[in-house]
């Protein structure tokens, strides 16, 4: 048998991870593969992990065909909806995938463009219309993936600015998606030391960044109000405590950043 093993289906949905690869190992060579791997032609599209223990020990295995697709795109949505329904799949990985299945309807649902007018000027200038992309609520989304819209938000935030080295420690449960979100915040060589220095260093440098915005919110007043000594007073003694907090924080980036160093160093001594 023929089996074309495709590396973007492979790497499209977030690997396991080692204990959860030896988990599925000791129960393949107790029990035998008894779920048949999904095959699109000879592309093989669900079952990567079976199939390679499978081929490495020598244990027999089934396929099945699944010929409703006529593009790739259409195997992505499939394999998505398919991981969005096991139990085992994690909330941050049900996030990616919601998000990623925003990405491809999104491009797939977009009009084209609409053409420029033919009185319209030509040359370098002229610029073809762009078509609005059509709008995927954050609630859907959410819907979809069984989370909150506020943790969805929080999983955008850890894509557009995690280091890998974060994102692998949220996807470990070394930290909480919404730790993740505020570390996400702080420059790479920051988030960097802070998963070096392991769980606790994690939710201490989290819980500095909550403390930091939470600090600089300004609190609503009545218009009408007008400020008596004390409270004209305050937004000067939170300035100070806000500085202070700043320091702390600086003071303790350099910190984790020397600490960071040494570990480094001592890496390659080993």
């Amino acid at each position: 048998m023929n089996i074309i093993i495709n590396e973007e289906l492979r790497s499209f949905v977030d690997p396991l991870t080692a204990t959860e690869y030896s988990a599925l190992e000791r129960s393949l060579l107790a029990e035998g593969c008894r779920d048949a791997l999904v095959l699109w032609g000879d592309t093989l599209i669900d079952g990567h992990n079976r199939y390679e223990i499978c081929t490495r020990h020598g244990i027999e295995f089934k396929t099945v065909q699944n010929t409703r697709f006529s593009s790739l795109e259409d195997v992505m949505l499939w394999m998505i909806d398919n991981h969005l329904a096991r139990r085992s799949v994690s909330d941050y990985q049900r996030g990616v995938l919601a998000l990623r299945k925003k990405d491809i309807v999104s491009a797939r649902t977009a009009p084209a463009a609409a053409p420029a007018p033919a009185d319209s000027p030509e040359g370098e200038d002229a610029k073809p219309a762009e078509a609005p992309k059509p709008v995927i609520k954050r609630e859907d989304l959410a819907r979809e993936a069984r989370v909150s819209a506020n943790t969805i938000s929080q999983i955008e935030r850890i894509q557009k600015a995690a280091t890998p080295e974060l994102v692998e420690a949220v996807r470990q449960g070394t930290i909480s998606i919404n730790a993740a979100a505020n570390v996400a915040s702080l420059p790479e060589a920051v988030q960097i030391a802070a998963v070096a220095g392991g769980r606790k260093e994690l939710q201490q440098m989290a819980r500095q960044v909550r403390e930091q915005k939470m600090a600089t919110r300004t609190p609503r007043e009545p218009k009408e109000a007008a400020p008596d000594a004390a409270e004209a007073a305050a937004p000067q003694d939170e300035l100070h405590a806000l500085r202070a907090q700043v320091a702390a924080l600086k003071q303790r980036v350099t910190e984790l950043t020397a600490e960071n160093a040494a570990l480094k160093d001592q890496l390659q001594e080993r």
